[in-house]
């Protein structure tokens, strides 16, 4: 089972993040590269490249990331709101994970080259 720990930084703390910032938490990193780890991650989920263990975090690594560019890049709908919402559930089964890459795929805006 994967559980994930979030700790927000007050703001005005020394050393702190910042405000609303994730102590810890995925970084953002630019859309074509989080969406270029979301495409690749679905993709092995559905054919399978890995065991189950790491599939299911390859998926995660990559939502979490996703979803962190997501809100940097102040996007909400899309593929952005199903990293948000695939992020939070416990427990990935195989089917799940299928369901989420198949989404994944699906809300693909274009495909990031390779």
């Amino acid at each position: 089972m994967l559980i994930c720990l979030l700790v927000l930084a007050p703001a005005g703390v020394a050393g702190a993040a910042g405000p609303g910032k994730v102590v810890g938490g995925a970084r953002a990193i630019p859309m074509d590269q989080a969406l270029q780890r979301s495409l690749l991650a679905a993709e092995a989920v559905i054919h399978r490249r890995g065991k189950e263990t790491c599939l299911r975090g390859k998926l995660t690594n990559a939502l979490l990331g996703l979803s962190a560019s997501c809100e940097a890049a102040g996007q909400r709908g899309g593929l952005c709101a199903l990293a948000d919402q695939a992020v939070v559930q416990m427990g990935w089964s195989l089917a799940f994970m299928d369901s989420t890459a198949r989404q994944v795929l699906e809300l693909m805006p274009t495909a990031p080259e390779r």
